[in-house]
C-alpha cells in the first residue's frame, strides 16, 4: 500500500507537468491509502481551482480507496513527528499515518524528501 501525497494528486487530476509520473500510482484504488488531511487539501484547492464540479469528481475518486480518518492516536503521533522533523500539521499528520499502516509516500513536497519510506519526485 501506498500514500500519495496531495501535491500528486493535483498533478494528476490537473494534468499537470508530472501527472504521468504519478499515474502509475494512482491509476489503482486498491493499493492506495488516503490519509483524510489529504482528502482535504485536494478537495479545498480543486473546488477554489476550478469548481466544486470537478473537486468532488475527484473526491469521489479518491474515496475508492480507504481513507484513513485522524484519531487521537495519529494526532499525538503527528504531534511528536512534527515536533521532533520541524513539520507542518499536514505533513506530520501524512507521515505519522504512513508509519501507522507502514505505507510509502510518493511525493514532490521537498519538506518530506529525507523522510524515511518517501519516494521523492522532483518538480524540475
Amino acid at each position: 500500500m501506498i500514500i500519495v501525497d496531495s501535491c500528486g494528486w493535483l498533478e494528476w487530476f490537473s494534468d499537470g507537468k508530472l501527472a504521468d509520473a504519478y499515474e502509475k500510482y494512482l491509476a489503482d484504488p486498491d493499493s492506495l491509502l488516503i490519509p483524510a488531511i489529504i482528502l482535504f487539501e485536494v478537495y479545498k484547492i480543486l473546488k477554489r481551482e476550478v469548481g466544486e464540479e470537478k473537486a468532488l469528481l475527484a473526491a469521489g475518486y479518491m474515496k475508492n480507496s480507504p481513507v484513513i480518518p485522524l484519531d487521537e492516536t495519529l494526532a499525538l503521533a503527528a504531534a511528536d513527528i512534527a515536533l521532533k522533523k520541524s513539520l507542518a500539521m499536514a505533513d506530520a499528520i501524512i507521515v505519522a499515518t504512513a508509519r501507522a499502516t507502514d505505507c510509502k509516500i510518493i511525493t514532490s513536497d521537498s519538506e518530506l524528501k529525507d523522510q524515511p519510506g518517501v519516494k521523492y519526485i522532483p518538480k524540475n
